[in-house]
This record gives C-alpha cells, structure tokens and sequence, in this order.
C-alpha cells in the first residue's frame, strides 16, 4: 500500500474518560507518578490508599491530595467510596492482593508485571471473569497515543509481512544488596521489571500484525549471585518465518527502542518505546513521523487510567487492546525465558 499520512490516534484525551474514585495498594514510587498524572490529565480521583505502614500512607496522602488512609488492604478494597483498586507492589504481592480486591468487587488495575507467573494469572483472570468486575493489567505503554498510531499502521499492512520485531530495554542500576530487584521472595530479576514491555512490545505486534503466538522461544542470559536473572536476549519464532528480538538487561543501558521491520518498509519507536513516543513510518520512499503526544514520560500513566475508566462506562470485563489471554500468554512466555536461564523463584 501507498501511506502518505500516517493514522491519528483514538481516544486519545484523557480528561472525556468518565470519572472514577479510585484506592491505592502500596503508596510506592509508581504509584506516586500514577496518581500525579491521574489528578493533573483526568477528571479521575485518587480518593484512598492503603499502607501497612500508616506512616507511610499518611505522607503519601499529604503529597497527593489523597482523603483517605487505611491501615490495612482489607479496609482499602472495602471501603464504599473506591470503584477500582490500584495495585501498585512489587509483582510478588501481586495475586494475593488482586485477589482481595476482586472478592471485594472491585474493579482493578494490576501493575506490570501481571503476576510472577501465568499459573497466578490465570488464578487471578479466573477470579475476576468469576466475580464479573473489569481486570486490567497496567501494561501502559498499550494505551499511550503512539500505540494506537502503531496499531493502525499494522492493521492497515503498512509494512507489508512483518519479518522482524526489535524490543530493547536496559537500565545499569547496580542495586545494592537486598534491593527488591535481587530478592528472588520480591520476584526479583530484570525479565519480569523492565524485559517485560519488550516481550509485551513484541505480543502487541504479533497481535495485530496476525502473526499468532510464538511458536519457539530461545533465551539465553546472566544471572546475579542470588540467582535472578541480570540479563536475557530471547528469540521468538513466528509461524511464517516472522521472529521477534528482545533483550533486557540490569547490567547496561540500551537505547530503549523498539521496531517492526516488513516487506514493504519499516517502523522506528523511540527512544524510550514504551512511554511517550514518537512513530517514524519508513515505507514508499518516504519517511513520516508522528510526534504529537503533548505528555512526556510518567505522565503518560494516565492514559491507562483513562482506558479503564471508558472500558467501565462501557460495562467491558477486560481490556480489548490487551486481552487478560494475552497478558496470560505474555507471562506463559516470560515462564519459558526464566525455564531456559534457570530462574525458579520461592514457591514455584
């Protein structure tokens, strides 16, 4: 096909989603920038948050604007005010505290990564399409306006067959001993943290390129003295021929960029593909670039906000643009790369 102009995005404002009263699992560094930007883009409110630190929720909810305090999870998915519980810990908390909320039945929003495994992902999609309250996982680079722009373009065969999908995402972060990201009990390790929006980069792309679900994946990485994984480049076969690239790291920086290359002509996302991004269509000899998002970085948390709130006004169970089988399947591939590193985590 001939692209002369590249699509513009849908839904992309978030302040006409409907308004939501929402609460807050675990008032931590995410959950500050997603409050933030709820307050500042949306007509939505973040009204409590629970801690089991009071301390801690108290000076959370001073900074935010936030009514409401609890002192316990329990409280916070009770409390009447609350229509979509945040859960904002580390992903080992995960399944046990989305649980809680949907028993509750409270619509919830899951921080990536989804849960440490597909088994408690499928216990926790199973609970919610149980209980009839919408589940989301906070994938939220799926909601930002280049997205969609991506979405379109491979819908509409732009690139023509899709051969080859690139996903980096590398942070040198030395943590020090004890830090959450070397713990294997807080499902430590850089795949589930940071290699999760480049295995999700890569899903989305097969998603809508039709490309169907890996048919092998190869992995090979590093891991840190405590036995979580540091480093991993996976290769992902396609049916058809068509391979996906991803490679995460804790040990270097990477560009952070993420492409889909075709038959008929390219795509370039980045720097920093999964936040607030530019698109740059490289096909018929020409090379368009769209750069409209007015938000930068975390701000862009709101979107996925925004999504929740009309996929509620919609009376949706689940996100159409990630379906929870395809945040299962992303995990069910994550569980592979950490079979092949050799990465078992408490319990598993």
């Amino acid at each position: 096909m001939t692209t002369t102009v590249l699509p513009t995005p849908r839904d992309a404002d978030p302040l006409l989603a409907p308004k939501l009263r929402w609460g807050i699992v675990a008032p931590g560094w995410i959950a500050g920038r997603f409050t933030t930007t709820v307050h500042a883009h949306t007509g939505q409110r973040v009204v409590a948050v629970g801690s089991r630190s009071v301390e801690r929720g108290e000076a959370f909810a001073r900074e935010h604007g936030v009514d409401r305090v609890h002192p316990s999870y329990e409280q916070l998915v009770e409390d009447p005010d609350v229509d979509v519980v945040y859960v904002a810990s580390p992903h080992s908390h995960h399944r046990e505290q989305a649980l809680l909320a949907i028993a509750a039945g409270k619509h919830v929003l899951v921080e990536k990564a989804f849960t440490r495994n597909a088994a408690e992902a499928r216990e926790v999609v199973a609970a919610a399409r149980a209980a009839g309250v919408l589940l989301m996982e906070a994938m939220w680079s799926r909601y930002l306006p280049h997205a969609d722009v991506v979405r379109r373009l491979l819908e509409d065969g732009a690139v023509g067959d899709v051969r080859l999908v690139t996903g980096d995402y590398g942070v040198r972060t030395d943590p020090p001993a004890g830090h959450r990201l070397l713990d294997p009990a807080l499902a430590g390790g850089v795949l589930l943290d940071l290699g999760i929006y480049p295995l999700s980069f890569a899903s989305f792309v097969a998603r809508h390129a039709g490309l169907g679900a890996p048919t092998a994946v190869h992995a090979a990485g590093l891991l840190a003295p405590t036995g979580v994984d540091a480093q991993a480049t996976v290769l992902l076969d396609h049916s058809g021929g068509a391979q996906a690239q991803v490679f995460t790291s804790m040990l270097t920086e990477t560009s952070r960029t993420g492409s889909v290359a075709g038959s008929a002509g390219r795509i370039e996302l980045g720097p920093d593909f999964y936040a607030p991004a530019s698109v740059t269509l490289v096909a018929d000899g020409r090379r368009l670039v769209w750069d409209e998002d007015p938000l930068r970085g975390h701000d862009g948390l709101c979107y996925q906000a925004a999504a929740l709130a009309r996929y509620v006004g919609e009376g949706r169970t689940e996100s159409p643009w990630q379906p929870l089988d395809e945040t299962v399947a992303v995990l069910e591939t994550a569980d592979e790369v950490r079979r092949q590193l050799g990465v078992v985590l408490p319990g598993e």
